[in-house]
């Protein structure tokens, strides 16, 4: 079974299990790099962009003691050098080896027990991602996005560090679209099991 690493990476698996023969089988489909940075960059500074007003503070504080122009241009440089930071962060997960294999081509086999990403389903090579990873799923006119979990900080990261690794968090999902379903029967078992897990809400 596939296992998240400490910062929230995936190891690819070459032996994963295929599912029960019950399980939702799909067309295959690749995660586009650009469609990830674009939601992930949404998400994340939607959540943090008062973050980026704290190096702009720093910057310019030493202004009320020694006004000058020079603090506020310094304060503007420290902020867009967070930004590029941060961003930067998120746009390196499509490039680095523990989570590329989320942005290969694959097909998806879902069943109760899990969600296997298979590159190729004969062989049984692909990764396993069990339901309690994932925190939650939103429907979009397009499909449904599987928001990953934050991993829980290693214990020996302590101090500065592990709020560091909780609070920069780099958010993960995984992307289903409605055209993966081999039929509208599919898609209405997915949707099905998505309410029954609690991930989307019942229907009124």
């Amino acid at each position: 079974m596939q296992q998240p690493n400490q910062r929230g990476g995936y190891r690819q698996q070459q032996q994963a299990q295929a599912g029960s023969p019950l399980a939702i089988r799909t067309k295959k489909h690749q995660l586009d790099s650009n469609l990830y940075t674009r939601v992930a960059m949404s998400y994340v500074w939607r959540k943090e962009w008062w973050f980026a007003i704290i190096p702009f503070v720093i910057g310019v504080l030493p202004a009320a003691i020694w006004p000058s122009w020079w603090w506020l241009a310094s304060g503007l440089v420290l902020t867009i050098l967070y930004v590029l930071l941060r961003s930067s962060q998120i746009t390196a997960v499509t490039q680095v080896e523990q989570t590329k294999p989320l942005f290969e081509r694959m097909s998806y086999v879902i069943d109760q027990r899990q969600i296997g990403l298979m590159q190729n389903e004969k062989e049984g090579r692909g990764m396993g991602v069990n339901w309690e990873m994932i925190g939650r799923v939103q429907r979009q006119p397009d499909g449904y996005l599987l928001w990953f979990r934050n991993q829980d900080v290693p214990a020996e990261v302590t101090g500065w560090k592990a709020w560091v690794a909780r609070t920069f968090e780099t958010p993960m999902f995984l992307h289903v679209p409605f055209k993966v379903f081999n039929s509208p029967n599919d898609q209405k078992l997915f949707e099905s099991m998505l309410r029954r897990k609690s991930l989307l809400p019942a229907e009124a």
